[in-house]
């Protein structure tokens, strides 16, 4: 049974839809509309209004319901237009098109004032709203496209000027400045595979397999989780073809025990500084998933909502399936629609108990 099946089924008597109305439950919006005499419009159940009398209130299974039932939209809630949230997700959306549309181009960036006028809403609003609806403001977006510029063009490249001015930086001095946050090292190591880097490494155990974390200077850049150390070595070796692994230090054992303690017990997170790396898209949608408590799960589409691209179910498993931060990035609290457990990069076994163990704490 799908999702709107069972929300159907939870709103099925008035009673029920009362209690909804009551709590302003958003779970109820385009389930069911109410209606209020007194004032002849008719709401969706969220609806921030002042509470109606019971008796002045009247259920409608659609708008059109409601309408031909002599009531009009209340100005408030919007409830003829698409939800708040799918509002404001379009909203990010279009604003992250023309940051990436001006990139593609060559152009200068957009400002805030700019984006804000593009999208029809107040500077201050829209800021608000494009950070809801990604996890992150319109600057750190745009640097995570000219990251994601940086890391193809020199892959692609014979100069490293050529790709700082094609990924929008106008000055080679802010290029270099930023690089090592934008890379993780410099531009040449990274085009050498990391060449000359030097990253800390550790295995470990815990109750899910045998544990690999590893760090940059800038923080953790990989929990693995697999049955087989030697396959997790040779994982980060891949990653990292040219850079110098470092093992087995004493001091680094700190690190290692607290990544353990994260993934035992996932509800208290992790308290060390991450060195997330990939796209822009997917850092929008791995902060996504960081803000998903434990316990709770979201389906594909819904995180895909979270992130302004609605109909982005697939584009959202792929920057699940890249995510190289087990736990620490929760891709394992996503699920098919109907809340069955979907492919999970490190087993599904291991997804399973991940989400066991947070429903019980």
């Amino acid at each position: 049974m799908g999702n709107s099946a069972l929300s159907n089924l939870a709103y099925a008597d008035d009673t029920a839809r009362w209690a909804a109305v009551q709590a302003r439950d958003a779970g109820a919006d385009d389930v069911f509309w109410y209606s209020v005499r007194s004032t002849g419009v008719y709401c969706r159940p969220s609806c921030a209004a002042r509470p109606a009398l019971r008796r002045n209130v009247a259920f409608h299974a659609s708008r059109a319901e409601a309408e031909q039932a002599g009531f009009r939209p209340c100005m408030r809630c919007k409830p003829d237009q698409p939800p708040l949230a799918a509002r404001q997700a379009a909203i990010a959306a279009r604003a992250c098109a023309l940051i990436d549309a001006a990139a593609q181009a060559g152009d200068a960036l957009p400002d805030l004032d700019a984006l804000a006028a593009a999208v029809g809403v107040s500077r201050f609003h829209f800021h608000r709203i494009f950070k809801a609806a990604t996890g992150i403001t319109p600057k750190a977006y745009a640097n995570a496209g000219r990251a994601r510029r940086v890391q193809q063009g020199l892959a692609q490249q014979d100069s490293v000027t050529d790709t700082l001015y094609a990924a929008g930086f106008n000055s080679s001095g802010r290029f270099y400045a930023q690089a090592p946050a934008v890379l993780g090292m410099t531009p040449s190591a990274f085009r050498a595979g990391g060449q000359g880097a030097q990253i800390r490494f550790a295995i470990a155990a815990c109750s899910l397999g045998a544990i690999l974390v590893a760090s940059t200077d800038h923080g953790i850049c990989a929990i693995l989780i697999d049955d087989d150390p030697d396959f997790l070595v040779r994982d980060l070796q891949d990653r990292f073809p040219n850079a110098e692994l470092i093992g087995a230090e004493a001091d680094y054992e700190q690190v290692v025990s607290r990544v353990v303690g994260m993934v035992e017990r996932p509800e208290l997170g992790l308290d060390l500084p991450l060195d997330v790396r990939g796209t822009a898209f997917q850092q929008r949608v791995w902060q996504a998933l960081r803000a998903i408590p434990a316990g709770r799960t979201v389906s594909y589409a819904e995180l895909a909502d979270l992130v302004g691209l609605p109909k982005g179910a697939r584009a959202v498993a792929g920057a699940c399936a890249a995510n190289a931060l087990a736990v620490a990035i929760p891709c394992h609290r996503v699920v098919r629609n109907d809340g069955s457990i979907s492919g999970y990069r490190w087993g599904v076994d291991r997804k399973a108990a991940l989400l066991d163990r947070e429903r019980q704490e």
